[in-house]
């Protein structure tokens, strides 16, 4: 059995295109879902698509083997890099497919 995790980036909308492009590039045969519409409060900001907080966030999730998280990992900290304010997180959570 193979070492599978869950990656789970949640973003800025910004920022979206970027990360896709960038996984799209280092991983070509990714799967993902993306949740385009994130309501929610973070650490600095709160994102709720309305007149106060017009902002909004997207998730997105990947199941990937452990050298495509490595790759993963890689994309979002370049992504973060390039643009420091926008709010990018990552999360990995081993998976276990039945």
């Amino acid at each position: 059995m193979s070492d599978l995790y869950r990656a789970e980036i949640i973003s800025n909308q910004s920022v979206e295109e970027d990360i896709i492009e960038r996984l799209e590039e280092a991983i070509p045969s990714i799967e993902y879902t993306v949740i385009p519409e994130i309501h929610g409060r973070g650490g600095r900001t709160k994102k709720l698509g309305d007149t106060v907080w017009p902002e909004m966030n997207f998730v997105l999730f990947s199941y990937v083997e452990k050298e495509a998280a490595l790759k993963v990992k890689e994309v979002v900290e370049a992504v973060k890099n390039r643009f420091p304010n926008e709010g990018i997180s990552l999360f990995f959570t081993k998976a276990e497919e039945f």
